[in-house]
């Protein structure tokens, strides 16, 4: 399966957000090419500003794999991870993060510039499906204003 493959299922996940009146944020977790996690953002249905899909996702892989560190697994989130879920993702020490949309305004790459935020085993693969998912996050905030 391809980068491309499990961002869209990460997308789906957006949708799903989107559906449910949340900021459309989608991930999955894979492990030895399987989803073993899939999440979204649902701060307004539980009424948690960390329940972000990253964080949910995580917690999700951890509890399938029984373990809190995560180095096997790849993360994808259609969305770059803003600085509460970049610690998630070292304190898990994921192997490798692909993420869809950069977010130029919370993004964890506007600290400086990353450095030091990821484990630094963590590999990083960006701008997978970043026009889709850019585009959901633009049509809903778009929404929201009307």
């Amino acid at each position: 399966m391809s980068h491309e493959y499990y961002m869209n299922q990460a997308y789906l996940q957006a949708e799903i957000a989107y559906e449910m009146g949340e900021i459309p944020v989608g991930a999955v977790v894979v492990a030895n090419q399987k989803i073993i996690a899939k999440a979204h953002n649902q701060t307004e249905q539980l009424q948690d500003v960390t329940a972000h899909a990253e964080i949910l996702a995580i917690t999700a892989a951890a509890n399938y794999l029984g373990s809190k560190y995560l180095p096997a697994c790849t993360l994808y989130v259609t969305l770059e991870p803003c600085v509460m879920c970049a610690g998630a993702i070292a304190w898990a020490q994921i192997g490798t993060l692909v993420y869809g949309a950069g977010d130029e305004k919370r993004g964890f790459s506007q600290i400086n510039q990353g450095k030091g935020i990821l484990h630094p085993k963590t590999k990083v693969v960006k701008d997978i499906f970043a026009q889709p998912c850019q585009e959901i996050l633009q049509q809903f905030f778009q929404d929201l204003r009307n």
